[in-house]
């Protein structure tokens, strides 16, 4: 799971920096920076009041967290196959 990055990405795709974003988080610089590069995995509170912020679900965070290896083997062939139509879907609705 890369949520770290995930959240970044969004983050700099609404043009926010991380003292901005970390703000209307509630949270430090210094925590989203390390939730960022995946050194801390923050509460689920946290998690709720970060997909607030960005305009984007939670469970939506959570699929595009997503890599290969948090998909069970026998189901990473149909993953990779709708992965892409989903992530294009996400990307439609909120704008990410």
């Amino acid at each position: 799971m890369d949520l770290g990055n995930i959240i970044k990405n969004i983050r700099k795709q609404k043009g926010q920096t991380q003292e901005e974003f970390a703000l209307s988080c509630g949270i430090t610089q210094t925590y989203l920076s390390q939730i960022e590069g995946n050194l801390k995995e923050p509460n689920l509170s946290t998690l709720k009041d970060i997909s607030e912020a960005l305009g984007v679900p939670l469970p939506i965070l959570f699929f595009l967290s997503m890599t290969d290896d948090d998909v069970q083997p026998s189901k990473r062939k149909a993953f990779k196959i709708v992965r892409p139509s989903i992530n294009s879907l996400v990307n439609e609705f909120f704008a990410v």
